[in-house]
């Protein structure tokens, strides 16, 4: 592979000229594609294989028009202290509410007057009108909402107070400046690192570029393939911080190559050479998890790690053709004055200024964990530990209205509605019965046997009498263990042809099939990558210490998603107004991705030190090299990850939230904790036996070659010869 590679990256840097106007069609063609392909209207949900999930599909052929799966709106009215919505005055007001909301748009379904409709509190301090639409929230067009929230902000300045929530408000989820944040951190990372602005700015000019044709080509594609909205989020999250840490490594190398005394051309073609190998396994750990996302078996799940799975992939790609490209067209200027005056100057004093020239920070660090491994293991091992003990006290559930920020209208309709009927009243039950009149009632009377119900509504059937509604409001809020509990009895009491579904029923299908996933999902990637790893590195104890490392700074991370989401600690400081259940996704995504971006830093890191040993260094000294080539590297590029995942926080979305805050958390440990703490101390305390392969299996594998032996004999031998003498290595 190194010998492909090689050539690969020589030819891309001789005919640059063609490979950058290559990718710049490319960008312009998704562009356009994104710009002309139709607004995407559509971002269904659905769970195959779950009760709830069929239930809709009945719904859908027994209620046909009723919108089972369309949006739906409360407006909700609190009269002033001391009155009733069931004063003339009041009633007079959401009676031209209801007026306003029928004629306000074609897409509705239904407006219930809550005085026809029994949706008045007991106290009558609260009232609500219920409004169903015939499409979803996302197909909702901007009159319609505009009509919903005029006809509130109307009713609001008549003495009442009016509040609006339902999923009909719901927005594709606003970019705050976090992410222009994250980069900008991402080119002073850069700057820092490289000492040439040139340097610098060329990992974040191709990921941006990589970034806009994913992105650009999922807008495209959006309608087509029902993508929700936060699918082209996730793809320029993880776009942006693997197409930056991609380019670096292979910039990191060009520069250590010209130091070396290489030609322009032959540094480039050795970078793609040997730290293109690196990037392109380090790509398919990621490919490998993203894609297996599709073991859940949910279509939205299983299209957000496709998407993003074919933004690592331009990403990879643009890093072994776009990057020697554009290295072509920098010239000298990649390398800094500083860094240039300070090589001359060595290169002026000799040979003993070279050896007295002091270790770096990655070589210090190094030598100190050799020195004491079981001190560093120790430590590294037992804080994670802690902060991992979170996680142990994990609740799942999907966000509603209720973790959405005070100062919102879907929020305070929300608080009002538990307030006036009660905790229950926002995640109410529909059972459907898929039989007659007298199935439905013996249904009724057996859910009013339960417990843990405030309400069982008589059953409605439809036109054919081949079926019913009921609804259960529970007496519990959504997301408590009680609810559940009420809608497994429902489930247990009665027979098959009763089925239970609504948002909370889904949520909680949800979850479980969450869980259910996740052991063989754990198996299928981790499985994957081992195989993967043992590859690359030859060795059966190196991929099996990655694997372990992975799982512990993974539960770490969601340790602290529960503490700071769930337990409100810190919470301020995120944004979290609202605490609430982790998102059911969270911890399948988490392994997913994060394990992907875990293998990133452990294929760049431990494959010099791979390529150290199997040059002959011993294993402690290894270790050190190892470090010294490429610690400074992986700690900028993590701390670029950080800064693009941390960005994300400041979306208002609470699931994009949550996952920024999680992958950065997750990414501080591994790669700050696991692998530069952890796996040297392994490493050290294992010795010649972490390189051990049995000959059986040394003989069955193939010979990638990551650490480029091969272009010992393959590539010119005129680097100690060539014409850039002069420059330092990074």
């Amino acid at each position: 592979m190194a010998t492909f590679l090689y050539k690969l990256g020589r030819s891309a840097f001789r005919r640059r000229r063609l490979v950058a106007l290559l990718w710049v069609a490319l960008l312009a063609v998704a562009g356009i594609g994104a710009a002309t392909a139709p607004v995407a209207t559509s971002s269904s949900f659905s769970i195959p294989g779950t009760e709830a999930q069929r239930a809709f599909d009945l719904l859908e052929e027994r209620f046909p028009g009723a919108g089972a799966d369309g949006a739906t709106a409360r407006v909700v009215f609190q009269a002033p202290e001391g009155q009733k919505m069931t004063d003339p005055a009041h009633k007079a007001v959401v009676e031209e509410t209801v007026a306003a909301l029928k004629s306000g748009s074609d897409q509705i379904v239904s407006v219930t007057d809550p005085y026809t409709g029994q949706a008045v509190s007991q106290n009558g301090s609260t009232a609500y009108v219920s409004v169903a639409y015939k499409v979803n929230a996302m197909e909702l067009t901007d009159e319609t909402r505009e009509a919903l929230t005029q006809a509130g902000h109307n009713a609001q300045g008549k003495g009442l107070t009016v509040e609006v929530g339902g999923d009909a408000l719901q927005t594709m989820p606003e970019t705050g400046s976090g992410e222009i944040v994250g980069v900008v951190i991402a080119g002073i990372v850069l700057v820092l690192t490289f000492g040439s602005l040139v340097a610098a700015g060329l990992p974040l000019l191709t990921a941006i570029i990589g970034v806009g044709i994913g992105v650009s080509s999922i807008t495209a594609l959006a309608n087509v393939l029902d993508l929700g909205s936060t699918t082209s989020t996730l793809a320029m999250m993880i776009g942006l911080a693997v197409g930056i840490d991609y380019a670096l490594f292979i910039v990191s190398r060009y520069r250590a190559e010209l130091a070396d005394g290489r030609e322009k051309e032959d540094a480039a073609g050795r970078a793609v050479g040997t730290a293109g190998s690196a990037v392109v396994f380090a790509g398919l750990t990621v490919v490998i998890a993203l894609v297996g996302l599709a073991v859940v078996n949910i279509p939205m799940l299983t299209k957000m790690g496709f998407a993003a799975a074919g933004t690592v992939v331009i990403a990879v790609l643009i890093a072994l053709t776009l990057i020697p490209a554009m290295l072509g067209f920098a010239g000298d200027k990649v390398i800094g004055r500083k860094q240039r005056k300070a090589a001359k100057a060595e290169a002026g004093a000799g040979a003993d200024s070279a050896k007295s020239r002091k270790p770096n920070g990655g070589t210090r660090w190094a030598r100190f964990v050799i020195r004491r491994p079981v001190m560093v293991l120790l430590i590294g091992v037992l804080g994670l530990g802690a902060i991992a003990l979170p996680a142990a006290s994990l609740e799942m559930g999907l966000p509603d209205d209720g973790v959405k920020p005070t100062s919102t209208t879907e929020r305070r309709a929300y608080d009002a509605l538990s307030d006036g009927f009660g905790p229950g009243f926002n995640g109410p039950l529909l059972v459907v019965v898929d039989g007659d009149k007298a199935t439905a009632d013996r249904t009724v009377s057996t859910i009013k046997g339960l417990e843990g119900w405030a309400a069982v509504t008589p059953a409605t059937p439809n036109k054919a009498g081949d079926a019913a509604m009921i609804t259960v409001v529970p007496k519990d809020r959504p997301s408590s263990g009680a609810t559940e509990t009420l809608v497994h009895d429902i489930r247990n009491a009665t027979g098959d042809d009763v089925l239970v579904t609504g948002a909370t029923a889904m949520n909680i299908d949800f979850s479980q099939k969450m869980n259910d996933a996740l052991v063989p999902y754990l198996a299928l990637v981790v499985g994957l990558a081992f195989l993967l790893l043992t590859v690359v590195f030859r060795s059966i104890l190196v991929p099996l210490k990655a694997a372990l490392g992975f799982l512990l700074s993974v539960v770490a991370a969601l340790g602290a998603v529960v503490a700071v989401f769930q337990w409100g600690w810190l919470g301020s400081l995120f944004g979290v107004e609202q605490t609430g259940p982790i998102m059911s996704m969270m911890p399948i995504f988490m392994v997913g991705v994060v394990f992907g971006l875990a293998m990133d830093y452990e294929v760049f890191l431990v494959t010099r030190m791979r390529e150290a040993y199997v040059h002959g260094e011993r294993p402690g000294e290894a270790i050190v090299t190892g470090f010294k080539h490429s610690a400074r590297v992986v700690t900028a590029a993590a701390v670029i990850m950080i800064a693009v995942f941390s960005g994300f926080i400041g979306m208002t979305d609470q699931m994009i939230k949550m996952i920024g805050f999680g992958l950065a958390v997750a990414v501080l440990f591994d790669a700050f904790v696991v692998r530069m703490a952890i796996v040297p101390a392994v490493l050290a305390l294992l010795g010649h036996k972490a390189w051990w392969l049995p000959k059986w299996l040394d003989r069955i594998l193939p010979n990638v070659d990551v650490e480029g032996e091969g272009l010992a004999k393959d590539a010119p031998a005129d680097g100690a010869s060539g014409s850039q003498p002069d420059l330092v290595k990074v």
